[in-house]
Order: structure tokens, then C-alpha cells, then sequence
């Protein structure tokens, strides 16, 4: 069991080096050399090391947004955080978690192999993250127990796992011009209605890569300053507010001795470089894992793809992406009011990284089948998906997970564990 455990815990739950043993093992089957095989091994496993470390940049940098507006408005309701649930979640579902992953892993494997769904998903973290969800609901709503509970959930999310992935794939081929790449995060679904709807409301002639800007805001063409920038003046707009309105000691401890004026130019602009790093990251991920598993798929599991990290999408029409939090956010603040309104249960507090990494990879998808119109609405269904379905999941996480006062955090998470959820529970009262 320990040995088993090492190798869920310290190798497939380590998105880089899953990633990297996923490249290694492409380059050996294609009978490369020792010093092709390091080198390419190496380069994918750093090149997923400088995206984890710019998307865990910005992570840091959006943090103060969601303790700003809490403050501010006083909700005192459910984070939409995953990173937040893994350490909770490890402690008292850990050992059957670890289990369910490595048995979903080797499902997947065998759906790729032998069905025409041909997707691995190497999202590791994302794959960690939804393991521990299954094993909880089912935990809670189940009399499963030890290797009834490892088999059952293993099964489930392994079948899910290259269905999710198939359901993106028409739409990724759109948006990346049929790269041999795959899309697998925890905002897949918000994807699939992004470019499902874009076709009904736009074109994608229209697209919103393509804005004609007066040449003073050319630097908008550029990535990092287009981001940063914008990132600046939302800064400006909330901490400007926040450090009159709002608690003296939080804006201390927020920021510290600066005025909130420098604050929100450099936060801001540690945004704009955070994205830059993030996207040298995923180029250097493309490169070398690309061309490693075209030996597993000729070899091992012909024709797979790999299910990679939502951060692939976003070189394509990072202006899509951009408009798509832009969107997406105030339309969770609404939405929180709303909850609040209606007496939900569980009111679920906008969280800034959700709606960055789940309404902009939706805007790109709705973008690449339906431009400029299709990006927006995808935004707004992203936003509403991301709040609704997560606030009728967290009833079904049980008390332990509830009183970290915080939830797993996109889409995909709320509707596949509020469906597993619902049917766990009605299992469970048949017992």
C-alpha cells in the first residue's frame, strides 16, 4: 500500500513529472537517443514548471481582489478554491483518493486503447482534485467503504475522464487549428458551451483577436502589457475603494506600508509579468510534449492525444481570454447578491481564479466558433456556471469539507459532483 501510495502522491499527483514520465516514455518508444530522451524529458518537465510557477504567480497576485470584496460586501459564505480543499481532503480521504486516481489512470489507458475515445489526461493536479471529489461524495452518500469505494469511484471518474476530454475536442481542433493536442482541465464543460453556443450568436470572422485599435493602444496587441495594464486599472478600482471603506488592519496587512496607489500599479504589473512566464511555460511544454507522445500514440495507444492544462488555449486569442475574466467577474458579484437573495443554502463568494481560468479559456472557445459575440457569452454562461452548480454541490461534500468554508472551485466540479452527488444519495437510501 505505501508503494502504492509513493506513486500516486509523489509521481502521478505531480503534474510536471507525469507529464514528464508521459514524454519519456514517448521518446524511448520511438527509440530515440539516451541524450534525446533526457533532454526532452527534462525540457517538458521544466517547461511545466515555469507555467505552474507563473500560474502560481498569479494566483498569488488575485488573491487580494477576493479579500477586498469580501470585506467590502460582507459575505460570509463558500470560497470556490480547490487548492484550498486538497489539504483537508488528503488528510481524511487521502489514502482511498490516492487509490481512485491510479485506478482511473489505468481506465483511461484502456478506454483510449481499445475505444475511439483515444485521450490521456495529463492534467495531474486537475486529476488529483476531481479523484478526491469522487472519493468524498461517495464516501459521504455511500456505504462504500476500502476497495469497493477505490474500485467504483475509479471506474466512474476514468470513464468520465476521456468522455469530458471528447466532448471539448471539435472545438479545440477550431481553436488551435487541429494541433494534436488535447483539452482536459476542470472547466472542460465551460468550454464545450463556449463553443457550442459561439455558433449561434456570431461569426467567427469576427474575431476578437482581430480589434482594430488606435495606434495609442497598440501596447493592447502585446500580452503582458495588455494584461497588466488592464489588471492595473481593476487594482485602481478596488483597493481605491477598499483602503477608505474598509478595515484598517486588512489594509495593512494587504498592503502593507505602500499607498494604495503604487499597490495597484505593481500588482498589476507582477500580473502582466506572472502571464508572461506562465506562456513561456506552455510554448515549452507544446514542443516537447508533442512530438514525445507521438510514440505512445503510435506505439502504445494509437492516435491519443494528450489532455493537456487550460493555460494551451490561451496563446491562441489571449484578448478572448482577458474579456472573458473581464466579463465573467462582475457578473459573479451579481450573482452572489442574487444567491444571497433567493436564501441559498450555501452563498458562493466570486472567486478571482476561477473566473480567470475558467471564463477565459470559455471566451476563447466561444470565440473561435462565434468571434467577438460568441467570446462574451461564453463569459456570461462560464460565470453562471461556475456559481450555481458549485453552490449545489458543496451539501454533498459533507460537514468536514463544509467547515473549511471553502469548495472545489470550477465548473466541471460542481456539475459532475452535484449529478454524482444526487446519485450517490438516492444509492445510499437503498441500503
Amino acid at each position: 500500500m505505501s508503494i502504492v501510495m509513493y506513486i500516486v502522491t509523489q509521481i502521478l499527483g505531480s503534474p510536471a513529472i507525469l507529464v514528464g514520465i508521459m514524454a519519456c516514455i514517448g521518446l524511448i518508444v520511438q527509440q530515440k537517443s539516451i541524450s534525446d530522451i533526457v533532454s526532452g524529458t527534462m525540457k517538458t518537465i521544466i517547461g511545466f514548471l515555469i507555467l505552474t510557477i507563473g500560474a502560481g504567480a498569479i494566483v498569488i497576485v488575485l488573491q487580494p481582489i477576493g479579500m477586498m470584496l469580501k470585506s467590502l460586501f460582507g459575505f460570509s459564505g463558500i470560497m470556490p478554491t480547490s487548492e484550498a480543499i486538497v489539504g483537508t481532503a488528503m488528510i481524511h480521504y487521502g489514502s482511498e483518493g490516492g487509490l481512485v486516481m491510479l485506478l482511473a489512470f489505468l481506465v483511461n489507458i484502456i478506454i483510449a486503447r481499445f475505444t475511439r475515445f483515444k485521450y490521456i489526461y495529463l492534467t495531474g493536479h486537475i486529476f488529483l482534485y476531481l479523484s478526491l471529489l469522487v472519493t468524498v461524495i461517495l464516501s459521504v452518500w455511500t456505504p462504500l467503504k476500502g476497495p469497493s469505494l477505490v474500485i467504483v469511484g475509479g471506474v466512474i471518474l476514468g470513464i468520465y475522464l476521456p468522455l469530458i476530454i471528447h466532448l471539448v475536442q471539435p472545438y479545440m481542433r477550431k481553436v488551435t487549428g487541429d494541433a494534436p493536442i488535447a483539452y482536459a482541465h476542470s472547466t472542460n464543460l465551460g468550454a464545450f458551451v463556449g463553443g457550442f453556443l459561439g455558433k449561434f450568436v456570431g461569426n467567427p470572422e469576427d474575431n476578437i483577436e482581430e480589434i482594430k485599435l488606435p495606434k495609442w493602444a497598440s501596447f493592447f496587441r502585446d500580452v503582458t502589457l495588455s494584461t497588466g495594464i488592464t489588471m492595473v486599472v481593476i487594482y485602481f478600482i478596488i483597493s481605491s475603494v477598499f483602503s477608505y471603506m474598509g478595515d484598517d488592519k486588512l489594509v495593512k496587512e494587504i498592503m502593507g506600508s505602500q499607498h494604495w496607489f503604487v499597490w495597484s500599479i505593481m500588482q498589476g504589473l507582477q500580473f502582466g509579468a506572472s502571464i508572461t512566464v506562465l506562456l513561456s511555460g506552455v510554448r515549452m511544454v507544446i514542443t516537447e510534449i508533442v512530438p514525445a507522445f507521438k510514440g505512445i500514440s503510435e506505439k502504445i495507444v494509437p492516435d491519443a492525444l494528450p489532455g493537456l492544462d487550460c493555460p494551451v488555449v490561451m496563446p491562441y486569442a489571449p484578448t478572448a481570454w482577458l474579456v472573458g475574466f473581464l466579463v465573467s467577474f462582475p457578473i459573479g458579484i451579481i450573482l452572489t447578491f442574487v444567491l444571497a437573495k433567493l436564501n441559498f443554502q450555501y452563498v458562493i463568494i466570486p472567486g478571482v481564479i476561477p473566473h480567470f481560468f475558467a471564463s477565459g479559456p470559455a471566451a476563447v472557445f466561444g470565440n473561435a466558433t462565434g468571434g467577438k459575440r460568441g467570446a462574451i457569452l461564453a463569459a456570461v454562461c462560464s460565470s453562471i456556471l461556475i456559481t450555481i452548480p458549485n453552490a449545489l454541490l458543496v451539501p454533498f461534500t459533507g460537514d468536514t469539507i463544509i467547515a473549511t468554508g471553502a469548495t472545489w472551485g470550477e465548473m466541471d466540479y460542481g456539475v459532475f459532483g452535484t449529478l454524482l452527488g444526487y446519485i450517490a444519495r438516492l444509492v445510499g437510501d437503498s441500503f
